[in-house]
């Protein structure tokens, strides 16, 4: 029988409906995109710390108890290496921690016997600033790999061993069987939807199968009839895989500044972008007053706005138009004097060419 492991998992959320008749090639590109953060973005996380914030459980004899969100300083510095280690591979996200619980976008809790796991990429928007939106549920001072993998998650990375493109026929029953015991003591539901569910083909991007991903749960025998040579198991090497590190990077790769445009009243600024590219520009209004920052053209875009304060990116506002048959548009007041950033993702357009963006 397998050797039993602590396994990370997934929240549910609701799966996106889009409107009948959008081409496949569109939802493919939509589906690719949708979680993934807008490159240069700064995520803020955050850590509980005080006895405010708990889980209320009963223990084997009935009694009440609260499971504290807090963890000691050894664990936080654990999760701190963690993003570290993800961000000195010089991608265009960067990672800060905060003590302010409200302007955070990561909010990490150390309740123990609750599980490892993390909402994926911008499904963290849709939390609430007083819960959760990652929690280590274990021991993992010694445990680099399940750090690695949640903020995997946060960054958009589905897992990997649910890949369609991995081929795997799992033996269903042993599966069940070996979620229900300890150390998990999952549901059948929980079972099916980390490990036996197949994701979107269009989530990994068209990737190959990565057996090595940092996103990959290692298995032991007996829980996978095909392909034969993986019914004695699989283990991950550990870390992060060299494919991980490509994805990552081609989802975010580095940003330089110097390459920002400048965007000016009443002026349409063309851009020739392709799907998964990203156009960024630099306004500074002369005048305080609300503007109008829209997109034009037959195109699936997010775009966002921050104010420029003292080297930071300060996100303001935001407008995703992705299978909608609208464009990106905000409305919003600018100061006289301020910089402010506007990016703009490509997830799709409807013909070769260049778009545009104008702001009035």
């Amino acid at each position: 029988m397998s050797t039993k492991h602590h396994y990370c998992n997934l929240p549910q959320v609701p799966t996106r409906e889009f409107s009948l008749g959008l081409m496949p090639n569109r939802l493919e590109a939509i589906i690719i995109l949708e979680k993934k953060w807008v490159n240069g973005t700064k995520l803020k996380y955050y850590f509980f710390n005080d006895d405010t914030f708990f889980t209320n459980a009963v223990d084997t004899l009935g009694n009440q108890q609260k499971i504290l969100w807090k963890g000691t300083s050894n664990e936080k510095e654990a999760v701190r290496n963690g993003f570290q280690k993800w961000m000195d591979l010089e991608i265009g996200l960067e990672f800060e921690e905060t003590t302010n619980r409200l302007e955070s976008h990561i909010r990490i809790g150390f309740a123990k016997g609750e599980g490892s796991w993390s909402y994926v990429g911008r499904d963290c928007w849709d939390i609430s600033k007083s819960e959760r939106t990652m929690n280590f549920g274990w021991n993992i001072l010694n445990d680099e790999d399940t750090i690695l993998h949640e903020i995997g998650h946060a960054l958009g990375l589905p897992h990997e061993h649910q890949n369609p493109k991995a081929g795997i026929v799992w033996n269903e029953t042993a599966v069940y069987n070996e979620l229900a015991g300890a150390p998990n003591f999952w549901s059948r539901e929980k079972t099916h939807y980390n490990i036996i569910r197949k994701i979107n083909p269009d989530e990994v991007q068209g990737s190959n199968w990565d057996a090595n991903s940092i996103m990959h749960y290692p298995f032991g025998a007996g829980l996978i009839t095909a392909p034969t040579q993986f019914q004695n198991g699989i283990q991950p090497q550990g870390g992060l895989s060299p494919r991980d590190i490509t994805w990552v990077k081609q989802f975010y790769p580095k940003i330089d500044r110097r390459k920002f445009l400048t965007i000016k009243p009443f002026y349409s600024e063309v851009f020739d972008i392709e799907a998964g590219q990203q156009v960024d520009f630099e306004f500074e209004p002369k005048e305080t007053r609300n503007y109008t920052v829209r997109t034009f053209g037959k195109m699936d875009t997010v775009m966002v706005v921050s104010e420029h304060v003292n080297g930071e990116d300060v996100y303001l506002s935001g407008d995703d138009d992705s299978g909608e048959d609208y464009n990106s548009n905000i409305v919003m007041k600018f100061v006289a004097g301020k910089k402010y950033i506007i990016n703009i993702r490509l997830y799709y357009k409807t013909s070769s060419g260049a778009t545009c963006v104008m702001i009035w």
